[in-house]
């Protein structure tokens, strides 16, 4: 039974982390096929922030001291999530992901496609680990989530050939598209952790406004951040208009002749990148919409702190979460 006693409340993320790692580098799926399972192992060692499963675990200790009761919900978590990004940079044509080529970009798009399917049925499989009891409310929670996330994909897929999008349905498609699966990692942590309905809730409430402020960040450290911060190619959202934050702000704010010409830009089907990212940041900074964004991120955050507040559980037991969100809203520099 992994415990945490000896560890002080700054080392206990890294602690979580450390023994997460080991759980799921030492239960993959191999098998003798290396052409299908290779790309699962390629997606799963590339340098990740492993977000979901540490805020199932730590979402599991709010009531409990060891993490190896959740250990395999919170791995089925990282495998979905990963099944998702394989297929996103298929749909997204992305080169990079995590600084390195993304699955289909070294082994073809027919095994990214095949490899992030297994990855989907191994996501089952590590729920049916769970002991009898727990494996119909997680999965039920899960399920809910999944779909929740497909629907955000297609509405960003959507956004993509709509000029202009409004701040309420990006709030919608983000809060599908990433705040969802969030939400599920830390209300499936609170469920196998026996906390009471309400709380669960209050830890779901967390989750979901705990990622919308992570997207709303992600989306600007997309264009003010660098690719080895990011993990991809900068200011790829400008590149294939995705409507962010940021360009809907952009859209709102500008001047006339501004707005014409970043619809413009958005309406040509071949174009010079640089020309593009540059214009569009040099508009982004004339109508300070970085410190827009991060101040919307900054809203949610406190909105998501006021939920983890009303759990009834010792302040104590709250710690490493409120560390670790803390965390998410100052990680970029």
């Amino acid at each position: 039974m992994y415990t945490f006693r000896t560890y002080y409340m700054k080392d206990q993320i890294s602690a979580i982390l450390k023994i997460f790692e080991n759980y799921i580098t030492s239960n993959h799926f191999i098998k003798a096929n290396q052409s299908l399972y290779e790309p699962i192992s390629y997606m799963l060692q590339l340098k990740a922030k492993r977000l979901r499963p540490l805020l199932c675990l730590m979402a599991y200790q709010l009531q409990f001291n060891e993490v190896e009761s959740a250990l395999p919900a919170a791995a089925a978590l990282e495998y979905f999530h990963n099944f998702t990004l394989m297929h996103d940079d298929i749909m997204d044509n992305a080169h990079l992901r995590r600084g390195e080529p993304t699955v289909f970009k070294k082994y073809g798009m027919n095994s990214a496609i095949l490899s992030g399917d297994l990855m989907l049925i191994n996501t089952y499989q590590y729920f049916e680990q769970l002991p009898a009891a727990l494996q119909q409310p997680c999965i039920k929670i899960f399920n809910q989530a999944a779909v929740e996330v497909c629907e955000g994909q297609q509405l960003d897929m959507d956004f993509e050939t709509q000029p202009e999008v409004s701040e309420e349905a990006y709030l919608e498609m983000i809060g599908k598209k990433t705040a969802a699966l969030i939400a599920a990692s830390l209300q499936i942590g609170a469920t196998i952790g026996e906390l009471d309905a309400e709380d669960i809730q209050h830890v779901f409430q967390f989750g979901k406004h705990l990622g919308i402020s992570f997207q709303l960040l992600d989306d600007t450290l997309d264009v003010f951040g660098t690719s080895q911060q990011f993990g991809k190619k900068k200011a790829g959202d400008i590149v294939q208009n995705k409507k962010t934050y940021l360009l809907i702000k952009a859209l709102e704010l500008a001047n006339h002749d501004d707005k014409q010409v970043m619809l413009n830009w958005m309406n040509q089907n071949t174009f010079n990148e640089v020309e593009k990212i540059n214009y569009f940041i040099k508009t982004y900074e004339k109508l300070e919409i970085e410190q827009l964004a991060r101040t919307m991120a900054k809203t949610y955050h406190q909105k998501a702190f006021s939920f983890l507040e009303a759990v009834m559980v010792p302040q104590e037991k709250k710690q490493v979460l409120k560390q670790y969100a803390q965390y998410l809203l100052n990680r970029m520099v």
